[in-house]
């Protein structure tokens, strides 16, 4: 008995050792979990908290609320998009951008978005606006249009599709097909909104 309670005992003090950046990442990482798994409702700080086996003092010293953290969290953790895909044909190019949009949905910090999206109020979606704007939607613009901008100039693309209808119809669709049914977005599903939904807004009217 006496060596199980020195054994526990450096385990439990390292925890509670952690200073700064080491012991914020933990809480963030903690705050993610939670979302991707029990979601915006299910999230308490005392679970965050326990996930990143510190005190909920700790949690709140840095974030006074469960908006604050959360909002830090995703901040954080979003997947970057920084280069488009150049595979010198649009079709491809835009079946690559895509085929990164799924992992980055189906990744952790994809799951505790959407759960943000779906779950939350008016009220409270409105206080991650600029994170998932600024985040997720103005990257995913600058990619599409660098990939329909470099389309126009092969002829590949009208000219007039550089807009912004177009460039939120990919985003909406993986979106609601996620959320309403159900889709994982295979290879195949990808493609398929490619050929049949995008092409037809971009193509030309030559032949």
């Amino acid at each position: 008995m006496v060596t199980s309670h020195w054994t526990a005992a450096p385990a439990q003090s390292a925890a509670l050792r952690r200073r700064g950046a080491v012991l914020e990442r933990a809480i963030l990482d903690a705050a993610l979990e939670q979302l991707s798994t029990v979601g915006w409702n299910g999230l308490t700080m005392e679970g965050v908290a326990a996930g990143a086996q510190t005190g909920k003092a700790a949690v709140y010293r840095r974030w006074p609320s469960k908006e604050d953290l959360v909002a830090e969290a995703l901040r954080a953790g979003l997947p970057r998009f920084d280069e488009a895909p150049d595979l010198g044909d649009v079709r491809e190019d835009l079946l690559e951008l895509c085929r990164q949009a799924r992992e980055a949905m189906f990744s952790r910090p994809g799951f505790a978005l959407r759960a943000v999206i779906h779950e939350c109020d008016q009220a409270q979606a409105e206080r991650f606006h600029a994170v998932i704007f600024k985040g997720v939607v103005e990257p995913s613009v600058e990619l599409l249009r660098e990939i329909i901008t470099r389309g126009i100039e092969r002829g590949e693309v009208r000219p007039d599709a550089a807009n912004d209808y177009v460039f939120d119809a990919i985003p909406a669709m993986m979106m609601y097909r996620s959320k309403m049914r159900g889709s994982e977005w295979s290879d195949e599903d990808v493609e398929g909104m490619i050929d049949h939904f995008v092409m037809p807004l971009l193509r030309t009217n030559g032949p």
